[in-house]
């Protein structure tokens, strides 16, 4: 009877830390997110100087209690899942992990404290919150898209960088060293600025046609600029066909994490893993 108190006790824990179904599960994962904003500003204002000096302390016993917080987060989390290594080795586990260690480290390393701006990452949390994680479906197609482009890609790279190393090198023999073009490899930085509309304005052609040719390679930066953009448009296109809307009613809603494996995808309103098989809701909370 005590086995099955505390499995209860930590699977209720699991869905309170783990998921964002629940008013108390989505009140923590809020919590965490104003603890995790409130920690970057802490460290972004210790490296300030002037506030540093005078607030030091506070800025000091701030940043240790919300690593404390953090710790006792990341050790609840451990203890709440049945295969504690799929946690601690996964993406989150490590970002974690890597979130609460550099005040500890301070002890040993200086300076490392300001290494808690990495906590930053974890507001990647957010994606679950606000229930937008059907967007990774459509972020996984643009990836999609821009792995099929990538030799289209590289192709078109490779012509423009021959561009840039003929032009440069025209330029150099236009322009010479008496414009700031002192060899060909500066001629080429200034020719990829110039094709890339980035335009520093630290050399500059003064001669005629070093202006002509200045200005060709400006109306070539255009559209160089779309190409990519339209070669990963029609992989998109090609591959992802405009699809039938769904139901006005329909909403992605499933956060659950599995306690068994760790698994976050599974199909709406599953109560068990797709992937172990693991029981994901808490009987409580079943439809």
């Amino acid at each position: 009877m005590e086995t099955k108190k505390e499995n209860t006790w930590q699977h209720k824990l699991h869905e309170i830390i783990y998921e964002a179904d629940t008013p108390l599960g989505k009140l923590f994962d809020i919590v965490l997110l104003v603890l995790i904003v409130l920690s970057v500003i802490l460290v972004m204002l210790e490296s300030i100087h002037a506030i540093d000096l005078e607030y030091h302390k506070y800025l000091y016993i701030g940043e240790w209690i919300i690593t404390i917080f953090f710790t006792l987060e990341y050790i609840l989390r451990i203890i709440t899942v049945k295969k504690p290594t799929n946690y601690i080795f996964s993406f989150y586990g490590i970002i974690d992990f890597l979130s609460t260690i550099p005040l500890y480290l301070s002890f040993i390393l200086v300076g490392s404290n300001y290494l808690l701006t990495v906590r930053a990452l974890r507001l990647l949390r957010v994606f679950r919150i606000l229930k937008i994680t059907r967007y990774v479906g459509e972020a996984n197609k643009l990836k999609s898209a821009l792995n099929n482009s990538k030799a289209k890609i590289f192709v078109f790279l490779f012509a423009v960088l021959i561009t840039a190393v003929i032009a440069g090198t025209l330029m150099y023999l236009i322009e010479g060293e008496e414009s700031g073009f002192n060899n060909i490899p500066i001629s080429i930085y200034w020719c990829i600025v110039t094709l890339t509309t980035v335009g520093f304005g630290d050399i500059a052609p003064v001669t005629p046609l070093g202006q002509l040719l200045a200005t060709v390679i400006m109306i070539l930066g255009y559209g160089i600029i779309a190409v990519p953009t339209g070669i990963v448009s029609a992989e998109y296109t090609k591959k992802y066909p405009a699809e039938t809307p769904k139901s006005k009613d329909y909403v992605h809603v499933n956060t659950q994490a599995c306690r068994g494996c760790g698994e976050l995808k599974h199909s709406d309103n599953a109560i068990f893993c797709d992937r172990c098989g693991e029981r994901l809701l808490f009987p409580e909370n079943y439809n």
